[in-house]
């Protein structure tokens, strides 16, 4: 299955897209409605694109940042039983800076990596940059790099976190990031971990983790990569890789109003894919939706 992946997602990577089509396997598809305002889907199997929305316009991409990150520390080499000394930030965060890790306590490279993939722990994203060789500035180099390899061209890095507004992508270049990432049993286990525990060291403490997606916990989702974001710039947003109709599908969800409302599109797409039904939005996620998208579309 994973080189049936790479083959059928070449296309996409070279930018060739099929248009979404009105009708699949003999059902009849009513319009989709989304509350993101930004949307994209694939099969992961051959390319053929499902939902486009927006999806050239690059936007802040908050945490899903993290799924670059553990692939750049993936695809590094290091070892990831390695352990990492916890250090301070030497740069200042406004937002979303809490931590329940202590500082100058140790933990493997690889379970930094679970913890910021599967609970988007932000300051184990920057521990796995400080300890990258050359230090953060040449790990998000690494990170820039890797997007302009993959011709994610609609793509700026400028932490390892999503802290930052300034790290921005389109829906369809994360469906690249996310097709590179699948590739990796690593990132698909540690992204879907539902719950785990961190045994860190030096002093020796451990803490509870719990994945920010609840779908990998759902019996009727067999989801098999998954990260979630969020900032107040950014809105809500998800990207996730997961089984419908026994097929491999990659979703990008970006900027929606209300806690909930990229599962409640995850679960909307599923639906239309599976019986054609285009759903109903809440009002006030709705009302978000046309008023941003009035907006980026006037701004041309």
């Amino acid at each position: 299955m994973r080189g049936l992946v790479c083959l059928g997602f070449a296309l996409l990577l070279l930018g060739a897209w099929a248009p979404a089509a009105h009708t699949s396997g003999g059902i009849e598809r009513e319009p989709l409605q989304l509350a993101s305002v930004h949307a994209a889907a694939v099969y992961l199997d051959t390319g053929e694109r499902l939902v486009s929305k927006r999806a050239d316009m690059p936007a802040p991409i908050a945490s899903l940042t993290k799924l670059m990150t553990a692939l750049v520390v993936v695809e590094s080499g290091a070892p990831l039983d390695e352990w990492l000394t916890i250090v301070p930030r030497q740069h200042a965060v406004t937002k979303n800076a809490y931590s329940r890790m202590r500082v100058d306590s140790r933990l493997p490279r690889g379970e930094l990596v679970r913890l910021a993939l599967m609970s988007s722990e932000n300051l184990a994203t920057y521990v796995l940059a400080h300890h990258h060789p050359g230090g953060r500035a040449a790990f998000i180099a690494a990170m820039n790099a890797k997007a302009k390899e993959l011709g994610m061209t609609q793509t700026r890095f400028v932490d390892s976190s999503g802290l930052s507004v300034e790290n921005v992508a389109s829906a369809n270049d994360l469906l690249k990031l996310l097709a590179a990432a699948n590739e990796h049993e690593v990132i698909r286990d540690y992204s879907t971990t539902r719950y785990h525990t961190a045994h860190f060291r030096g002093p020796r403490y451990t803490k509870g983790y719990a994945n920010t997606n609840p779908l990998v916990a759902h019996s009727r989702w067999q989801v098999g990569l998954s990260k979630t974001g969020y900032l107040v710039e950014a809105g809500r947003c998800l990207a996730m890789v997961a089984e419908m109709e026994g097929r491999p599908v990659a979703l990008v969800f970006l900027n929606s109003h209300g806690t909930r409302s990229p599962l409640g599109d995850a679960g909307r797409f599923r639906r239309w894919l599976a019986d054609g039904v285009g759903g109903t939005v809440a009002a006030s996620a709705r009302e978000y939706e046309q008023q941003v998208g009035a907006r980026l579309e006037s701004d041309g």
